[in-house]
Parts: structure tokens; sequence; C-alpha cells
């Protein structure tokens, strides 16, 4: 990986500081510390050095003496000062007497050595230099690492086509996008035979799909395959606190790009910096000035030098316009959730990284996974194999890879919860009346495991449900006997225990999830035919559906849900009060072995 550089600091700051503070230690505080000092002496001293021949030089003031000697064994003067003791007459006729003494203004001399000229040049600007590059570093550290204050500099990582070490086989569950990406690639391999008929390279390509999908791993690919340098930065690293400096990097990352052209260059999570301008006038938005300056440089650049820019979101729906027209991101490539056959090529591509007992049936994985993403998936194999890490086991096996995908959906088992045997037989009527009601209607999935171990998640116990095949509609017969589904767990504790509990809570959560989707969204409501009452926001984030209809369309939509989950609930307790008998038996072989496979079940209903 090729590190920028970060450039020289502005060595002018620091020799101002130096000179200022040069200038105010010489004026103010040198002459103190290297003036001579003066001592005071009581008047007895003064006659004795006097008489000992010492004193050099006197200056007599109104009320006291000042006066130089030199003692021999120091070699360097001193000066005294003492009190007028006797007239000024008598002083004279006594000082008379010493011929060598002579007479004037006393003005202690500065030393000129050495350590006067390191105290007062070089030790100044030795500390200016320290001082400013202990602050420097303390705001780079706020402001954003190393090269927060290397202003106008790009912080986009670069890796060269050995390093890349990705490509197309690397990626699997996303054919259709590698295919929208190929051609990319053989641009950049033989652009002469695309220019030759007045084909030009797509400026822009944006991969757009739900987190965890492999939106940088594809972009990690084409520049692979392509075997060009490859630029990676996140969309809010060209933000900052200073204002204009995320244009300025954007300006030196497209510089950068056309110097090592043809290149690729990769923005991650683009709408931090490409939401929609919302047109306040006042103020002066960085982020709208970093993103004038992308949509000018996305203009500006020759698409026939090679420069590639492949950008990722999650959030399609809130990039500006302007972003998106042709000419800038030519190509908008959907990143989608795998499918089935997608799903089973994730799981070997990351079984094979680890040891496995070669009796691993990805098919039945993939089915358990349904809507799980690539980096779900790679989750669920390497939570198999700390699986078999703990177990001891050398490999990992299906009952490990089977463990994981409840660990994930779930949560870990807790095997040392305290529970009384009343909440546990609640419990296990409760999942049963979830598995019996699904067993007993024709358009439910097969039941695949029961168990009424307590999970990490807060789930007492679960029923799980496994499609034969993959399914992408639900027909209303469906979403129907899944709200019944939903119901039968509660079902089962009224008509066993007279009494309802907390356990429904997830339960009543997605059958109300499922009922308004129906009447709002999937037009299956006789009442509103196909009228769109909700729109989804952030449909690869949260999806959060907001209503757009009146009051009272509202009120009415709730009676219609109310009605369609109150029919679903009457019919899950006929269902199990027709099976009472064997809700009895599976509940009661339920709670002796705690976890029950979907084989063990349906052996025990008289079907298989």
């Amino acid at each position: 990986m090729d590190n920028v550089k970060p450039p020289k600091k502005p060595l002018i700051f620091y020799y101002i500081l130096a000179m200022v503070a040069i200038l105010l230690l010489n004026m103010l505080v040198m002459p103190m510390v290297s003036r001579a000092s003066v001592q005071e002496v009581p008047y007895s001293q003064f006659l004795q050095q006097l008489q000992e021949g010492a004193v050099g030089q006197i200056e007599i003031q109104e009320d006291r003496i000042v006066y130089v000697t030199l003692k021999t064994e120091e070699k360097r003067p001193m000066f005294f000062v003492t009190g007028m003791m006797e007239d000024s007459n008598r002083l004279a006729q006594r000082l008379e007497q010493y011929p060598d003494i002579t007479y004037g203004k006393v003005i202690p001399q500065r030393e000129n050595t050495f350590l006067n000229a390191l105290l007062s040049w070089v030790f100044p600007i030795v500390l200016m230099v320290v001082l400013g590059q202990v602050i420097m570093r303390s705001l780079s550290k706020k402001m954003g690492g190393p090269n927060a204050m290397s202003f106008g500099k790009s912080n986009a990582k670069v890796y060269v086509a050995a390093q890349s070490g990705k490509t197309f086989q690397d990626v699997a569950g996303q054919d259709e996008a590698k295919d929208a990406l190929k051609e990319i690639v053989d641009f950049l391999h033989n652009p002469q035979k695309y220019k030759d008929i007045g084909a030009r390279l797509p400026k822009g390509a944006l991969l757009v799909g739900p987190p965890g999908t492999g939106k940088t791993l594809l972009a990690q690919a084409v520049a692979g395959e392509a075997n060009v340098p490859f630029f990676s930065i996140s969309g809010s690293e060209f933000v900052e606190m200073f204002v204009g400096m995320g244009a300025a990097r954007v300006r030196d990352l497209f510089k950068q790009a056309s110097d090592k052209a043809p290149c690729i260059v990769f923005i991650d999570e683009i709408d931090a910096i490409g939401k929609k301008r919302d047109g306040n006038m006042g103020g002066n938005d960085e982020r709208e000035q970093t993103l004038n300056q992308l949509l000018t440089e996305m203009d500006g650049f020759d698409g026939g030098k090679g420069v590639v820019i492949l950008a990722a979101t999650n959030r399609p729906e809130s990039l500006d316009k302007a972003l998106l027209r042709p000419g800038r991101f030519d190509r908008r490539v959907p990143v989608e959730l795998p499918d089935l056959a997608g799903r089973v090529a994730i799981l070997k591509v990351h079984a094979a990284k680890v040891k496995t007992d070669g009796e691993i049936d990805f098919d039945a994985v993939a089915r358990a996974t349904s809507g799980a993403s690539g980096a779900e998936l790679a989750n669920i194999v390497n939570e198999g194999a700390l699986a078999a890490v703990r177990a001891g086991r050398p490999a990992v096996t299906q009952r490990d890879l089977e463990e994981s995908v409840e660990t994930v959906i779930a949560g870990y088992q807790r095997k040392g919860a305290v529970i009384s045997p009343r909440e546990k037989l609640i419990v296990s009527y409760h999942e049963i009346g979830h598995a019996l009601v699904a067993a007993m209607q024709k358009h439910s999935a097969p039941v695949h495991k029961i168990t009424i171990i307590p999970r990490t998640s807060g789930a007492l116990g679960y029923t799980m449900q496994v499609e034969e095949g993959e399914k992408v509609l639900m027909s209303r017969e469906e979403a129907l006997d899944k709200i019944a589904t939903l119901t039968g767990g509660r079902a089962a504790e009224e008509l066993i225990f007279d009494s309802i509990t907390t356990g429904a809570s997830n339960d009543i959560e997605q059958a109300t999830k499922i009922a308004r989707a129906m009447v709002t969204r999937y037009g299956m409501s006789d009442d509103f035919d196909m009228m769109a009452l909700e729109t989804v926001n952030n449909q690869y984030l949260s999806g959060d559906a907001a209503l757009i209809c009146s009051a009272e369309t509202a009120s009415r939509v709730d009676a219609e849900v109310l009605r369609t989950i109150r029919e679903a609930h009457e019919k899950a307790r006929g269902i199990l009060r027709e099976n009472m008998e064997k809700l009895h038996e599976l509940a009661k072989f339920l709670l002796e072995r705690e976890t029950i496979t979907g084989e063990e079940f349906m052996e025990i209903l008289g079907a298989r």
C-alpha cells in the first residue's frame, strides 16, 4: 500500500514564534538573569575591605555607598552596598589614604559568556520548535490522524495491482453484479476496440444494496481483474472541520487518479457527501461544497484515460439527482441479498478456508438462512468453526453449522438459566402451539426444529421453519397462514392454562407487521383494493414505513389489521382444539427432550 506522505510543517510559524520569544527574553528576562548580584554588607566589613586594599571603585550616594571589589580567589567583580555611617568630609579623608581607588558610577556589567548566548538564542528556538511540534501533533490527533493538518491532501489508500489480491472468483452469489462490472474490466484491458466503434467508458458505477452484500469486495475484485491501481476512501473522510478542505481533497484525489491512470477510485458510503441539496440559503455548508467539487471533477476528467469511479451506498434514495445523472454515475449496479444458489456458493467459498469433515450439506444450511447477506453467511461459517473448537473436534461438522445458524438468529444457549417447572411447561405448550398450527396448514413452511432452551437474545424457546425451496413471492394465503402460526403460541396458552403471558410479545409484533403490510402495501385487503397507503423509507437499512393517508383512513386501516389478526387467532384456536390430544403428547415430549427435530415432531404427529 502506497501511503501518501504528509507535507512539511509550516516552519515559518515556528520561526515567528521563536523570534518573538527571543525578543521578550532579551528585553525582560535576560537582564535579570545575567546581571551580577549586589550584596548588602555592614559598614565594618566595608572598612575592613578598605584596609585590605580590596576595594576598586566607589560610588557615594546620599545614604549609602556602592562599591566593587576584586576577590583574588574568584577573579571576578563583586558588588556591595553599605549604609552611610559618617559625614562625607571624614569619609573623604579616610579614602585619601587609598590612592588606587577610583570614583564614579558603579554599574554591574553583564557577563558575556557562552551560557548567556545559549540562554538568549539557542534555548528559545529549541523550546518553540518542540512546543510547536507538540501542539501540531495534538491538533492532528483531534482532527483525524497524522494527515489531518495536511490541508487539501486526500487520505485515500492506494492499493497497487499486486496488493489488491481480489478477483471475481472471490465474489460469490452476485453473478448479475459481476456481469455488469466485467465490461469495465474489459475496457481497461482493451480500450481500443471500444474506441474504434465510438463507445466510451462509463465514468462511474454506483453499487447499491443492503449492508454486508459485498459492495467493497466487488470494487476490489474489479481492480484485481483489471490489474490497475485501486484508490479506496470513505465519503466521510472528505468532510472535516475546516471549510473548503473537503473540496480540496476531492481535487487532490482526482489529480492523483489522473497521474496513475488507468486506475479505479472507490468511494465507500458516498451518501456522506452526496446527499440531496436542500436549497437553504445562507451559511457555508462544507458538505455541499464538497459535493459541488465532486460533480465538477466528474464532469472535468476524460473517461478515455481509464479512470473509473466506483461508489457504494445503502441509501440511494438520499443521493442528489445531479450525482446520478448519465455522464457521472452512468450505471447503477444492484448488489442484492443472495438467493438460495448464491447462499450455497458463498458458504462454499468461506467453508474452503476452514477444515470440514467432507459431509456438509450446504443446501440445508442455505435454506435455513433465507435473507442472510454474504457477511452474515461468513459469520455463520466462522461461528461453526468456533463451535467445533469448543467441542474439541478437529473439523467443522453439519451440526456445528446448524448450531451456528441458531446462534446468529437467536443467540447462544443459556443452559444455566433457572426457569421454574411451570414456566418451562408454558413455554413447551407455546412452542408446540406454533408448530402444530403450522403443520396443519397447507401454505406454511415445514417445521425444522423446536427447542425450549433459552437463548441470549431473550427468547425462552423458538420454532424454526425452513422452506423446501427458494421463495420470492408470498401469496395472500401464505401471509394469512403465517399470521395464524404466529398466534398459535398464545392460543395454546389460552386453551391449556386459561391465561396468557408475555412470551408472545415478539409473535404479536411480527403478526401485526405482516397484517399491516397486507393492507397498506400489498393490496390484499377487500376494503382498500390496490390503494397504496404506506411508503417504505431506507429499504436497504431499517425499512421503516410511513403512512400516506388521512387520519380517518388510518383508523380504518387499524380496524382492518385488527380484523385480520383476530380471524387468524381464532383459526389457530380451532386447529389446536381439534388436535388437543397431540398437543398434550408433543408438549410432554418436548418438555422431556428440550429440543426435537422436525422429523421427530412429524413422526409423533402421525405424518411424515
